[in-house]
């Protein structure tokens, strides 16, 4: 039996391709949808507000104090500001899932 070969990155197209074929929608319906997802999630992280999908993850933003670190080749301390960072926290069911 032939060993069925795993894409190790999907990318934005290749998810328009293969949710356009599931859900039998066409790909400027399906891009519409997940551009306007992407655009809401990121618009929701923008204004400090948290995004949970439900058996999915939990979307949000995340502070670093700020600190000292050194400057590689030179060893000169530097200031590394305070900064937000976008995160993901995976639910427990996307969690179970990948354990498998």
């Amino acid at each position: 039996m032939a060993k069925k070969v795993v894409k190790k990155t999907i990318t934005k197209s290749d998810l328009i391709d293969i949710l356009a074929q599931k859900t039998a929608n066409k790909k400027k319906d399906v891009k519409a949808l997940i551009d306007a997802f992407v655009g809401e999630v990121s618009g929701a992280l923008d204004k400090g507000s948290k995004v949970q999908i439900t058996g999915f993850g939990t979307f949000e933003v995340r502070s670093r104090k700020a600190r000292t670190g050194v400057k590689p080749g030179t060893k000169t301390k530097i200031k590394i500001p305070a900064s937000k960072y976008p995160a993901f926290k995976p639910g427990k069911a996307l969690k179970d899932n990948v354990k498998k």
